[in-house]
């Protein structure tokens, strides 16, 4: 079975988050046919939708943040005035100062309630300090006099939300059977990133933008997934497009203000054709421009309902455009939409997304051979998603290529709640944990996403974190548990003589849980 058993091990390692411990059989399950146990999630294209209750659409959270920024307004105002009020009542009574005989009495300005009082003033406007550290305490920095009933806080619901859509995609990573449909979202989400970091409406939405723009696209077409992403007002806000003005049209005259290059830069070069892809910084400008006019309504919804995505036509720049060697004739929003078209189709995307997806699943340097049948596929089939994950799955280069790839700090924690059998009740563990091994969720540090390189993920003050969590899982849950057992759920007999040895010689059940997460097997897919 030696053989059934390691082609079970790189089923569920290479491709999905490892298998689950209990009563799921997994392994067994993945070794009476590798190939077909992977590709039977991709004949379930609804489940990788994500539906639970309590998540909410773009526009409900954007008129969420905007109500939720107005009760902090009206928060700091009424605490504002609150000391005010107080630093009055407290001021001691105005002492007259003797008058000369030949004059009337005259009082004195009191200088330092006026200064208290404007002090006061200033400290209830100052914004709360900015932290991506601990994002669970981000909360209006309201602070009310001690002798003043406090000013009632109103409920943090960004926070809330984003744990909600946390624990809601870690427990379907959780519970699902081979786990490739969730590392296909996971790939695809890090590929199309934005950060949670820039910023309220970003942190709100970062689950949704995942949920909306990439699941429903994930076994779909490529074109159809690029432009669902760059109309989502997440990315919009994350790359700063509602600031993109032409320059020659009405808003752009009127504000004295243009274009903002973020967007278009960062679909040539990260989303599409790659660095060296055949564009041009004029290319650049050329998209900048075709894009402008692509935004989401504000608060005042004068465009559209609060936080959805809108063409604002008066913001968009006039006139005919060269992109990539051809002329786009002024159509407004559709002219974006075909110019994204285009690029989607084009053979240097193909290529990008061929790499960068053999590169993910299967080596740091992809085999040439199988990046270049999933291109031609990518090219063939135009974009579909489906096909390429499908032939990725039948080729034999992603057998045959060792587990040498180290898991990303998701998909350590993920595949240790797997085999741990443990699905997530509250996010705070994994959220912690991914701020420690620096992956915080939905928070890369730019554009470019978190690396997909065993230099990132491998080096030793990285491994030394995650020995830490390790032994915290230990020592949590390792007398009830027997680490032998759960040895043979994550390999069976494809375990290596070295990790099974190292498990059975442990000081305690602790270490040698601790150890067999450690081990290859658990760290490598």
């Amino acid at each position: 079975m030696a053989r059934d058993s390691q082609a079970a091990l790189v089923a569920l390692n290479r491709f999905g988050f490892g298998a689950r411990g209990g009563a799921s059989g997994d392994l067994i399950n993945a070794a009476s046919d590798p190939r077909g146990f992977v590709k039977a999630e991709l004949t379930r294209p609804s489940g990788v939708l994500l539906e639970a209750p309590g998540l909410q659409s773009t526009p409900q959270l954007g008129q969420a943040v905007f109500a939720y920024q107005d009760q902090v307004r009206q928060a700091r105002e009424a605490a504002k005035e609150t000391a005010k009020e107080t630093a009055k009542a407290a001021a001691p009574a105005e002492t007259p100062l003797p008058a000369p005989a030949d004059q009337k009495p005259a009082l004195r300005r009191n200088l330092s309630l006026n200064a208290a009082a404007e002090i006061s003033g200033q400290m209830a406007d100052a914004k709360p300090a900015e932290t991506t550290v601990k994002p669970e305490t981000m909360q209006p920095n309201v602070t009310a006099p001690q002798s003043a009933k406090p000013a009632p806080q109103p409920l943090n619901v960004i926070q809330k939300t984003f744990r909600a859509e946390a624990l809601a995609r870690l427990q379907r990573a959780t519970l699902a059977e081979c786990g490739f449909t969730e590392r296909l979202v996971v790939f695809w989400s890090n590929h199309f990133c934005i950060s949670a970091s820039k910023g309220e409406l970003a942190r709100i939405w970062a689950g949704a933008f995942e949920r909306e723009a990439i699941r429903p696209h994930v076994l779909g077409r490529f074109a159809d997934m690029l432009k669902a992403v760059e109309q989502h007002p997440a990315m919009l806000f994350f790359l700063d497009n509602q600031q993109s003005l032409g320059p020659d049209s009405r808003a752009g005259q009127n504000r004295k203000r243009g274009l903002n290059e973020n967007l278009a830069r960062e679909i040539l070069e990260l989303h599409t054709l790659g660095v060296g892809g055949g564009y041009t910084q004029d290319d650049v400008t050329s998209l900048a421009r075709i894009i402008t006019g692509w935004t989401f309504a504000g608060r005042q919804g004068q465009l559209g309902p609060p936080g959805s995505f809108v063409f604002n036509a008066n913001a968009h720049q006039p006139g005919s455009q060269i992109l990539l060697g051809k002329i786009y004739e002024p159509a407004g929003l559709a002219r974006g939409e075909a110019a994204l078209a285009d690029i989607a189709r084009h053979p240097s995307t193909a290529n990008f997304i061929a790499t960068k997806f053999v590169r993910h699943f299967v080596a740091d340097d992809p085999p040439p051979s199988l990046v270049a049948r999933l291109r031609d596929i990518f090219v063939r089939t135009d974009g579909d998603l489906k096909a390429m994950a499908t032939a990725l799955v039948d080729s034999e280069e992603a057998w045959r290529a060792p587990l040498t790839k180290m898991r990303s700090p998701y998909e350590f924690l993920v595949a240790s709640g797997r085999l741990l059998a443990r699905v997530p009740e509250d996010p705070s563990r994994y959220l912690n944990g991914l701020n420690l091994l620096g992956q915080p969720l939905w928070s890369p540090a730019g554009p470019n996403g978190f690396p997909d390189s065993n230099a990132a993920w491998a080096a030793p003050e990285g491994m030394k974190l995650r020995l830490d969590i390790a032994a915290q899982i230990g020592s949590r849950l390792g007398s009830n548990i027997d680490p032998l057992d759960l040895l043979e759920f994550a390999a069976a007999d494809a375990a290596s003589i070295e990790t099974r040895r190292t498990v059975e010689r442990a000081e305690s059940r602790q270490q040698a849980l601790a150890l067999l997460l450690m081990s290859p097997e658990m760290q490598r897919r």
